[in-house]
């Protein structure tokens, strides 16, 4: 080729002929079937998918945007003549193709040229329908080209109608209703002395960086079937196989104060907070250790955190049957007060970063200030992770003699201690000391789409290792199911099936 050019430029061509002969050359090649056009009626466009389905959407506020993708893979171009929805303007979708807005629900005069592609975005805003329940919506996106055929994408949408709260604050005893969630914007605060109950099947969804910040008390009173739910509003996906409720720092978190008090959370699902439950430090010295704790914690979740998951500052609590999981920070931080959990499932695999916290905390101090740790007692727990070690204790060597901790019938993810006295009937959860260790004692761990099954598998170590007295007095585990069927209950949260 280059030496055919050399040759064309030579004289007598080199004054002018051999620059047109080129010139012509290039029209004639640049006119190829690029700009011809068919309307053939056997000419289709492939649609990158025929249905695009919106997951559950919040009523009267718009989704997020989801693409289809044109494609002609013909060797000729393709005119759309016109592009509608079946609805028209009565559609709650919201198209826009090749750039164009389709005003009323129509849009005409589309061009897909041939091994090419335009993109339509799509988006929906469901109308609310004043419903308890969930209601669907479809519409068709019609394609009709030039040759009269017809092609069509199927658009659906689920839309739930929720209560807004706005900057709410419950000075007066309350109840919410269960028949709608509620999403929260600029947090929701229970006043001094005001209680808050949350009956069954109750879900609260927190707009970004929105909180519950409780100085009053927070009774939380779900059921197996119907938990309390503490979640994002994202509804949205941000992958086709990861939804946004699935990942951290949706919202803030549950925050109780110091004159908080009397606060009982019973089988709540709290996940993907910007941290899970913060107790500030109250008045406690150890005579205070028999009266009410400042939180129980029965048969919940805390899961997926963007920080950390417990941290309690100098306070009484009771933590039972309940799974602490994958959080930023540490899954469990105590700083002082007086702390009893009880076949509870604390796992640190959390996924998003190498620099996570332990799956436990213990100290005696909270900055510069001493915060004597009363009590600290796992009775019938888990406590694993990734790392080697996910159990750290912060003492002064003066005063670690002075602390009642206790590790009884537990599997502990930390190198094996000569303390008999505090460690009790537990398995090290080594690599060396057991066959199944680290996740491998869980049925379910889908690092891909964050989903997670902490019960444990029938080769785990867990299984069979709690001590009985304590399982007679939490007799079921957080999914229903009997720990003492069998006569051998399994330690952590859950019996495994």
């Amino acid at each position: 080729m280059y030496r055919w050019f050399q040759d064309t430029l030579r004289p007598p061509y080199k004054g002018g002929v051999g620059w047109v002969f080129f010139l012509l050359l290039v029209c004639v090649c640049a006119c190829d079937d690029y700009d011809t056009w068919t309307t053939s009626p056997a000419a289709r466009l492939e649609m990158s998918r025929d249905t695009v389905a919106f997951d559950t959407l919040i009523t009267d506020l718009s989704s997020t945007t989801q693409t289809l993708i044109v494609s002609n893979t013909g060797d000729k171009g393709v005119r759309i003549r016109r592009v509608e929805l079946a609805l028209g303007d009565e559609s709650p979708f919201r198209v826009n193709v090749d750039g164009q807005y389709l005003y009323g629900g129509v849009g005409e005069d589309f061009e897909v040229r041939r091994k090419d592609s335009i993109y339509v975005r799509i988006e929906v805003k469901l109308p609310a329908q004043d419903s308890d329940s969930i209601h669907e919506w479809q519409d068709e996106l019609l394609f009709t080209l030039e040759s009269g055929t017809m092609q069509k994408v199927t658009l659906t949408a689920s839309g739930m109608d929720v209560i807004i709260l706005r900057g709410e604050t419950v000075a007066d005893d309350r109840t919410l209703s269960a028949q709608r969630p509620y999403l929260i914007y600029d947090s929701l605060v229970v006043a001094p002395g005001a209680t808050l109950t949350l009956p069954e099947g109750c879900t609260l969804m927190f707009h970004d960086q929105t909180s519950l910040l409780v100085h009053g008390t927070l009774l939380a009173q779900g059921t197996v079937a119907k938990p309390v739910v503490f979640r994002g509003d994202r509804t949205d996906r941000m992958f086709p196989y990861l939804p946004y409720d699935n990942t951290p720092n949706r919202w803030g978190g549950i925050h109780f104060f110091a004159d908080s008090h009397d606060n009982r959370l019973t089988q709540c699902d709290i996940h993907s907070g910007d941290y899970g439950i913060q107790c500030d430090s109250t008045v406690l010295d150890e005579s205070a250790l028999s009266s009410s704790p400042l939180l129980v914690l029965e048969d919940c979740v805390v899961h997926n955190i963007g920080g950390p998951g417990l941290q309690f500052t100098h306070c009484h609590t009771e933590v039972t049957g309940t799974q602490i999981s994958n959080t930023l920070g540490h899954c469990v931080e105590l700083r002082g007060g007086a702390h009893t959990f009880v076949h509870c499932t604390v796992a640190q695999f959390y996924p998003l970063s190498a620099n996570r916290g332990d799956a436990l905390s213990l100290g005696d101090s909270e900055g510069d200030v001493f915060r004597p740790l009363y009590r600290a007692h796992f009775l019938n727990c888990v406590i694993t992770g990734y790392a080697d070690d996910v159990i750290m204790g912060h003492f002064a060597e003066t005063t670690l003699p002075e602390v009642d901790f206790l590790f009884l019938n537990s599997l502990l993810r930390t190198p094996a201690t000569t303390d008999v006295e505090r460690f009790r009937s537990v398995r090290y959860d080594l690599p060396d000391s057991l066959d199944v260790s680290g996740k491998d004692h869980f049925r379910l761990f889908d690092t891909h789409a964050f989903l997670y099954d902490f019960t444990p598998d029938s080769l785990s170590a867990i299984r069979n290792m709690a001590d009985p007295e304590y399982a007679r007095l939490f007799p079921i585990d957080r999914r229903g199911r009997s720990r003492l069927a069998d006569g051998q209950p399994d330690a952590g949260a859950y019996e495994g099936e």
